[in-house]
């Protein structure tokens, strides 16, 4: 059954090939949503590119036909630009928001049943207040990181686990898990009596973790979660890690540490690479003084502390893995993530740190830069979103889980545990 649909600003500045989502309906854009998608069009984030996209998808559906009368789109939908002549011809700046109530409202009067597509929390609501019906946009379901966790928990009988126990594998778990997935398996009755695995989907075996202890820059693992984030990052054949958890699970400290690792102890890598979504930066850089370091370093400073506390734990080992200048050597760069559209890097360990505020088009960016012989890591927390336009399910992050799931290149960890501080995890939970 054909629904007639009114799209608000912020599905197109999120996904500008949003016209295609809705195949067989009836599509309705008030001329507002179009004057505010034009005021976005000199931005130089991804949201002015995504509008810019979007006025030259509209503009071409012109040689179809009247966008007035509406034009056929070639998922079988109709596409109609909305005007209010009245207010067109008086005048003034109207609000997209007022525009779509004030259609949906025309239309429901006229006997339709308009359906709002928006991504604006306040506006959905407004819409039930008045008896319109409004929904979220979303191209497909998507399960969150807290659903994707990476790992699970298994209990198994006593031979089974001793096998485990013994370094020998367990087979014919295809379907039941994924690649790289990892098991915290225990005994059945016995949850002390465990073993950490890791599953390989190519020979359908579950293998033991081989070294669970690991020390890495002076860094070791603190819990479960932890231990399989470490096996993940320092494995060579896994090209893509990602990990999310709240404020304090030790995402970005592990991912530098296993990097600095690979680059001074094990010559894996010649640099390690951190970026930061630079959102705010662009908007913020201008009133800092300074050059561009100057300008990056209040942005970038938990990346700065994290590396000091790894030098400071690093100084404890007897063999130390880094050299006395690590703050300033030139196998250690923090940029903003603005300048890695067009480039390629190679043999380089990438880290992108709070990855949860991009969106699916700029992970696309980011994991298209990757070159041969290097590994990305994305960190973040879906709960502690910044970014307006994204939300803990449509957030680039989430997306980038979803989608590399069943890929034998890649492996997540939803960290659970706190390990900042007492105090830290206890605000985390009750805050």
């Amino acid at each position: 059954m054909q629904e007639t649909y009114i799209l608000d600003t912020n599905v197109f500045l999120f996904d500008p090939q949003a016209l295609e989502h809705f195949p067989g309906n009836q599509l309705l854009i008030p001329l507002e949503v179009v004057e505010e998608i034009d005021r976005f069009k000199h931005d130089s984030t991804e949201t002015g590119h995504n509008a810019r996209q979007v006025a030259h998808v509209i503009d071409r559906l012109r040689v179809k036909g009247s966008l007035r009368d509406g034009v056929r789109l070639a998922n079988g939908s109709t596409l109609r630009i909305v005007a209010d002549e009245n207010a067109v011809v008086a005048g003034g700046d109207s609000h997209a928001a007022a525009a779509i109530l004030r259609l949906g409202k025309q239309f429901q009067e006229a006997g339709l049943a308009p359906v709002i597509i928006t991504q604006n929390v306040n506006l959905r609501v407004k819409a039930d207040a008045l008896g319109l019906e409004a929904r979220d946009y979303e191209q497909a379901p998507v399960r969150d990181t807290n659903t994707l966790r990476g790992w699970q928990v298994l209990e198994m009988e006593a031979p089974q686990l001793e096998m485990l126990r013994s370094g020998q594998p367990l087979r014919q778990f295809q379907g039941r898990l994924q690649p790289n997935e990892y098991v915290y398996a225990k005994l059945k009755g016995q949850p002390k009596i465990a073993c950490c695995a890791r599953y390989y989907a190519e020979n359908d075996e579950l293998w033991p973790l081989a070294d669970t202890t690991r020390v890495v820059c002076g860094i070791r693992s603190l819990n479960v979660e932890q231990t399989f984030t470490l096996d993940a990052l320092l494995d060579e054949s896994i090209k893509l890690v990602t990990l999310a958890g709240k404020a304090g699970t030790g995402k970005t400290l592990l991912a530098m540490a296993a990097g600095l690792q690979q680059i001074f102890a094990d010559n894996r890598y010649q640099r390690l690479l951190v970026f930061r979504p630079t959102m705010p930066v662009s908007r913020d850089l201008g009133y800092l003084p300074g050059d561009l370091s100057e300008k990056m370093r209040p942005w970038m400073q938990p990346v700065f502390d994290a590396l000091d506390f790894i030098r400071s734990q690093d100084k404890k080992c007897p063999a130390r893995t880094l050299p006395n200048d690590v703050m300033s050597c030139p196998e250690i760069s923090v940029e903003p993530l603005t300048y890695i559209r067009g480039r390629s890097i190679p043999n380089q360990y990438i880290i992108i740190d709070e990855a949860q505020n991009l969106t699916p088009l700029e992970v696309k960016t980011v994991i298209t830069r990757v070159g041969a012989g290097s590994k990305i890591i994305l960190t973040g927390d879906p709960d502690q979103i910044d970014n307006p336009y994204v939300n803990a399910y449509s957030n680039g992050l989430t997306r980038l889980v979803d989608k590399f799931l069943p890929s034998p290149l890649s492996a997540h960890v939803t960290l659970i545990r706190g390990e900042r501080s007492e105090l830290a995890e206890t605000a985390a939970m009750l805050l």
